[in-house]
């Protein structure tokens, strides 16, 4: 861990007050932020959110945070997708106000952060990890951030003092992480409060564990989704359209890890996993071949077809998929732990989310986008100090946009007119407020690119779902305009599998939610839809 950099930084901070009237815990002193985010870890592999597969891979250090806080059940994005999402959580805007609507560049730099805002009241602020944006990270006194996506082994980190560089680190990318959150907390002035955000690679895909955890989980055979052979009959041609489908789309080798294939057909994705796995250490690179080569083998001399090899996919993919999951707990466990023994967890808020949600192969998938609930929802757990405050459920509709105005009603600073979203300190008690929002608005702009998920935008009140999926098809669907609508009954289909739109029996609710659907598109000023 790194001791010598980036000290000055906090000495500069020395001459501005904190303001005395941010959020207090018993002991009178200024609160902390901890905000913990993972890459596409769904709720449905959280143990306390009680789904199937986390019945087998369980999460303890998470859950525990759940047991001592609040877990939000209805907890949504407002576009799922990597980059926005973290520009809704830096700006507390939605994706056409803050500009960063898809993948890549367009994240509006004149927008206030709330890391200035914090910066401004006396907060030390950091960031480590996966940054994701394209631009500095700017009103952070520190930060060690990956690039773009980051590599899972041997990452390198850019920091205020490398020069502009990223610098090799030799490990595991969860673990380093959660090594310079940890060096930041040791460098802070204790006297003043921190907003510290943590933001892990992890389990994006290509889903490569640690090496210590390669065999975790090989004996089980995880539960298929009851979506997995979806034919999505009722749904518009975006779900068919798609490109994100483990039996077609996800990858042997990159995804899967099957380097053994040699096929002409494989070639050039062979070649490139191979320079991946140069990027490990021998030690590394042997802990990995000790572990994949007789697996692979095996499957490659089976030579499985059709619903077996199906089968096969998701078995391996859901199995990498959780062995990420179990160092994430871990490293939670190691933070949470480190806050303890210092006895800084009296005074701070821990947040526990992800960027979006994730398939777990409901409707035969993997990846986001969609607006369907695996991918819109995501996992989000409060801890805030106060014995009032623990092990609560929450069904209150909320959002990421919601995140910015919390940390700066915790840190007493009033949230700016603009900023959309709603500081979620009054759900904490385990009460909804009767004035508290009853629907939610989200849109989907990244088309054409990677997955080919078509733009939509929709609205999610607490039983019933609009979805309004339009535009000029473009690639493979050129001359495939749409403008399509899904209309879904969340209580008696949780899976969205029976599109109602147009039919007589749901009518006024049809023409109640589009109304909202349109005050929204007004409200916000949405340009294209």
């Amino acid at each position: 861990m790194k001791t010598n950099k980036q000290t000055l930084v906090f000495t500069l901070l020395a001459s501005v007050p904190f303001s005395a009237v941010s959020q207090q815990n018993v002991s009178g002193k200024p609160l902390n932020i901890v905000h913990i985010m993972t890459d596409d870890h769904s709720f449905q592999t959280i143990g306390a959110y009680g789904h199937p597969l986390s019945k087998q891979a369980p999460t303890p250090n998470i859950d525990r945070l759940a047991s001592q806080g609040v877990l939000f059940r209805k907890a949504f994005v407002e576009n799922s997708l990597s980059t926005p999402s973290r520009a809704c959580l830096m700006t507390g805007l939605y994706s056409h106000q803050n500009g960063q609507r898809q993948l890549g560049k367009g994240i509006d730099t004149t927008k206030v952060f709330i890391s200035e805002l914090l910066q401004e009241r006396g907060y030390q602020t950091a960031v480590v990890g996966k940054w994701h944006m394209q631009c500095e990270p700017k009103g952070f006194d520190f930060y060690e951030v990956l690039n773009d996506q980051g590599n899972y082994y041997n990452p390198g980190f850019k920091s205020k003092t490398s020069g502009g560089k990223y610098l090799r680190e030799e490990g595991y990318a969860t673990s380093l992480i959660t090594d310079h959150a940890i060096e930041f907390l040791e460098m802070r002035d204790p006297d003043k409060p921190f907003c510290l955000f943590v933001h892990h690679k992890a389990p994006h895909r290509n889903w490569m564990p640690e090496g210590k955890y390669l065999d975790l989980y090989e004996d089980v055979e995880f539960p298929y989704p009851d979506t997995f052979y979806d034919d999505y009959s009722t749904r518009c041609e975006s779900a068919r359209s798609q490109e994100m489908t483990i039996a077609k789309d996800m990858t042997l080798i990159s995804d899967l890890k099957v380097g053994e294939l040699e096929d002409p057909v494989f070639a050039t994705e062979r070649q490139n996993w191979l320079r991946a796995l140069d990027r490990l250490t021998p030690a590394q690179r042997k802990t990995w071949d000790e572990s994949y080569s007789e697996k692979n083998k095996k499957f490659i001399a089976q030579n499985l077809q059709g619903k077996e090899l199906v089968k096969w996919k998701y078995q391996r993919y859901i199995k990498d998929y959780l062995r990420c999951i179990k160092t994430i707990d871990d490293e939670v466990g190691r933070l949470t732990g480190y806050l303890e023994e210092h006895g800084l967890l009296e005074n701070t808020v821990i947040v526990y989310t992800s960027d979006q949600g994730f398939y777990m192969g409901e409707h035969g998938w993997f990846d986001k986008r969609f607006m369907y609930e695996e991918s819109f929802r995501t996992p989000l757990i409060v801890c805030y100090p106060g014995k009032n405050r623990r092990g609560i459920a929450s069904d209150a509709l909320v959002q990421n946009i919601d995140y910015a105005a919390t940390y700066l009603d915790i840190a007493g600073i009033k949230k700016p007119v603009e900023m959309s979203g709603f500081s979620l300190l009054p759900l904490l008690g385990g009460q909804t407020p009767v004035d508290w929002r009853t629907d939610l608005y989200y849109h989907y702009y990244d088309y054409p690119a990677v997955h080919q998920v078509r733009r939509h935008d929709g609205v999610r009140d607490d039983r019933y779902k609009l979805i309004h999926f339009y535009g000029k098809g473009e690639g493979k669907d050129a001359g495939k305009n749409i403008h399509c609508n899904e209309l879904y009954d969340l209580q008696n289909d949780p899976h969205e599998l029976n599109n109602l739109y147009g039919q007589a029996a749901y009518r006024d609710v049809q023409d109640r939610l589009q109304k909202r659907l349109d005050k929204y598109r007004v409200d916000l000023r949405v340009d294209e839809f």
